[in-house]
């Protein structure tokens, strides 16, 4: 490591010289990860795709028949690309501009006092002033340090806390869980232990999206599927007699494989995921991995921390309750040595506003951790002075006033209060593993009430998510009785007061036990960082899909190991480091707002994939047909270009975009398909029997006439199948559906579009063969809708 070659900074921190020389270098914290993609990346995505190559190749192939009109379909492409590079864009400026607000910073010593700088502004040799909550922000040697613990699990897999002295190294990425200290940084930005892991490159990648992978997993079997039928149809369409020409062929052959190409599914998909992710940034809520969206809409599950998520996470001083004589001048000079001995917690921070320090009596200290719930301090005079959770000051009551002081505190937390005791003795601490024991014989002094508010909207909130039948669970390091009030005090289900909350150093460490304790009970106080996780973990072992809501340090790990972390924007740099979403204001009425925007994507991306999804297969069995026929193709490029803007690109757009209500129900693959598969047969074969039917009919109108009629059955089929999927028919989808069989008309009937461009030779006869064939197909189609679980079926039944 550095640290045995760099010469040791000096502890009034680095001075104005010594940083601008460093930075300079280049020596900063600034790292090449980036948390969003960068421009050339959003173009290359958005560009140089598989779909977009292909069609790309077949349209320099249609450009030499001559038949510019069949190479409109490059326009969508471009179109397309366009659309995708625009919106992402726009959404990346508005999520790097919240993401800069919402960056973590860094504390620094430096010319002799503490001031924040970002976190890639820290330098080589920085002081790092470190205390609880803090996520250390590069790599270093501790150089000073007062009870300083911290957590490495995120980096190591370790979950125990380690306790660090002066010389030992701390790495980035670890979260500072107790105590305070320095430590002078020995490698930063792409140097530093996190970034060589990459544990902040996590967009795009980290969170399990239900319809992304189901989106790649359809891409697979239509690319295989071009690479089967691909060869075949060219062959076929060489080998048969009715094209005539090389020119025939390939029109033929590039109208096969367009029609089977899903040319803006993932186009739409990443729309939705965008346009969500920026509606939710206008309120406040910053998703920091896209899927996050989706996710959240797919949890059953919901755990709670109590303060900062149903209560403000601001505490003030209420009360001392006096138990005994020094209750009355030695307690307050007590409390304010206390609140200066270990000030980086809220509790610290709102006694020393009641309890000012006049000078530094602190011989010794044992930080606040919220593993052990207590702090200690000695003082010069001799007595040792802790304060902490009634139950683990005085775990085993000894003679009437620890019973007594117990039992107040008690009746205190029955009642919602938050309530800490304040006692001493003049025996000393003793070390235990790395940890401290208190004396046995503490003597009570006072009862230390705190005051927290009620959320305002936490009530609403919690109803929203009982209706939607999502379960809650209250999980909280305070004392159950207190956690027990507030659930009761904000409508948790089945929590009527104090008494109904589980204490949980009484719950069992095997995992199955623990699953069971959490089906059956629905608030636990109590609770260590270590069993939060371990609550998340069997929740999940039983199929849950769980998020998990915190501010403090002590929910950082269960927050990283939910399927969706919600961090509050006033929380701890550890929990919005590690969380998918954030509340820049702290509201937890944002969350049923992201849930509503998560089912929103899920509802419209799967009516939009069903559209595309039909266009596919009802192209692919014109093409097995055509190879089992040896027949022309029915459709040209610039019919089927007409077909997908008019039934799927348009339409399909404002669909995954729209307002949508409907729950989330497993199974977006199998519903899917189990109504675009026999739907595109339906389609593809009235298709087919409109073409065969025009041929023998009127054979005299030749290939033109019957491809003409192909093309208005499966308009007519289309529009029904669209009409289906934008069920239930509101206004303003009624009018959309409407204004595309209007553009389709306008096209039909306008000679000089129909002929010249769209190649349609529109007659009487093909439009009566079109009308008795497309209606058989709209009942079909119909019937499949009612007997098939689809999309549209769905959300008829649950909006």
């Amino acid at each position: 490591m550095q640290a045995d070659t760099r010469p040791v900074t000096a502890s009034s921190g680095l001075g104005p010289d010594e940083v601008a020389a460093r930075v300079a270098a280049g020596q900063t914290n600034a790292t090449s990860v980036r948390t969003s993609r960068t421009i050339g990346q959003i173009v290359r995505g958005n560009v140089f795709t598989f779909f977009n190559g292909l069609l790309a190749v077949l349209f320099v192939l249609v450009a030499a028949t001559g038949q510019w009109q069949n190479g409109l379909f490059g326009g969508v492409v471009v179109v397309n690309s366009a659309v995708g590079i625009v919106q992402e864009l726009r959404a990346k400026r508005t999520l790097d501009r919240l993401a800069v607000l919402n960056a973590p910073r860094a504390r620094v010593r430096r010319a002799g006092g503490e001031q924040d700088v970002a976190v890639a502004e820290v330098v080589i040799d920085d002081l790092l002033c470190l205390g609880a909550g803090d996520q250390v922000p590069a790599d270093g040697v501790v150089s000073d340090c007062q009870g300083l613990t911290v957590d490495e699990s995120l980096l190591t897999g370790e979950s125990e806390p380690v306790v660090k002295q002066a010389g030992d190294q701390v790495r980035s990425g670890s979260i500072v869980v107790a105590g305070r200290g320095l430590a002078q940084t020995t490698a930063v930005g792409d140097d530093s232990y996190a970034a060589r892991l990459a544990t902040e490159a996590r967009r795009f990648t980290t969170t399990h999206s239900e319809l992304v992978a189901a989106t790649n997993r359809l891409l697979r079997w239509i690319s295989l599927m071009l690479l089967v039928v691909g060869p075949a149809v060219l062959w076929s369409q060489f080998r048969t007699t009715e094209n005539s020409t090389w020119q025939e062929t390939v029109t033929g052959t590039v109208a096969a494989l367009v029609g089977m190409i899903p040319e803006g599914l993932v186009l739409l998909t990443t729309l939705a995921f965008l346009v969500a992710t920026v509606t939710l940034a206008r309120r406040q809520t910053l998703v920091q991995e896209l899927p996050a969206v989706e996710g959240l809409a797919r949890v059953d599950v919901v755990c709670l921390d109590k303060t900062g998520t149903l209560t403000h996470g601001d505490v003030r001083f209420d009360e001392l309750v006096p138990l005994g004589p020094a209750a009355g001048d030695e307690a307050p000079t007590a409390l304010g040595a206390l609140a200066a001995a270990d000030p980086a917690n809220a509790t610290a921070s709102a006694l020393a506003a009641a309890f000012p320090a006049a000078e530094s009596r602190a011989a010794a200290v044992v930080p606040f951790s919220s593993a052990r719930k207590w702090s200690a301090i000695r003082t010069t005079d001799g007595w040792t002075w802790a304060l902490g959770a009634p139950e683990m000051v005085l775990p085993s009551p000894v003679g009437a006033d620890q019973e007594v002081a117990r039992a107040r505190a008690d009746e205190l937390a029955a009642q919602g209060r938050r309530v800490l005791l304040l006692a001493r003795s003049t025996a000393h601490w003793t070390a235990a593993d790395d940890d401290a024991l208190l004396p046995p014989h503490l003597e009570p002094v006072a009862l230390v009430v705190l005051a927290e508010r009620l959320r305002e909207d936490a009530a609403d909130v919690l109803r929203y998510f009982t209706d939607q039948g999502v379960a809650l669970k209250v999980i909280s390091g305070d004392n159950p009785r207190t956690v027990g009030a507030v659930a009761a005090a904000v409508g948790v289900p089945g929590v009527r007061g104090a008494a109904d909350a589980v204490d949980a150093r009484a719950l069992p460490a095997d995992a199955d036990a623990l699953a069971e304790a959490l089906e059956t009970h629905s608030v636990f106080g109590r609770v260590t960082p270590h069993q939060k996780r371990a609550m998340v973990a069997a929740l999940q072992a039983r199929g849950h899909v769980v998020a998990m809501t915190g501010d403090g340090v002590n929910d950082a790990l269960a927050l990283k190991d939910a399927d969706i972390g919600v961090a509050m924007g006033n929380g701890s740099p550890a929990t919005r480091a590690v969380a998918q979403l954030v509340l820049l204001d702290g509201r937890f009425a944002h969350l049923p707002e992201a849930v509503a925007e998560g089912r929103r994507v899920i509802a419209n991306v799967e009516r939009a994939a069903s559209l595309f999804l039909v266009k596919n297969i009802y192209s692919l069995v014109l093409a097995v047909i055509t190879v089992v026929t040896l027949g022309a193709y029915p459709l040209a490029p610039i019919q089927l270009t007409l077909i997908s803007v008019l039934t799927i690109g348009v339409p399909g757009f404002f669909l995954a975009l729209a307002p949508n209500r409907r729950r989330y129900l497993p199974g977006f693959l199998r519903r899917v398909l189990g109504f675009s598969v026999p739907t595109g047969v339906i389609v593809g074969a009235a298709a087919y029997a409109g073409y065969a039917a025009a041929r023998w009919l009127v054979p005299e109108e030749g290939i033109a006439g019957a491809r003409t009629t192909a093309t208005l059955v499966v308009l007519l089929v289309a529009f029904w199948t669209l009409a289906i999927l934008a069920r239930p028919l509101t206004a303003w989808k009624a009018a959309l559906v409407a204004g595309m069989v209007g553009l389709a008309c306008l096209v039909v009937a306008v000679p000089d579009i129909a002929g010249s461009i769209v190649l349609l030779e529109v007659t009487v006869q093909s439009l009566a063969l079109a009308a008795v064939i497309g209606v058989v197909g709209v009942v079909l189609v119909e019937l499949v809708h009612r007997r098939v679980p689809s999309s549209a079926r769905t959300a008829e039944r649950t909006m």
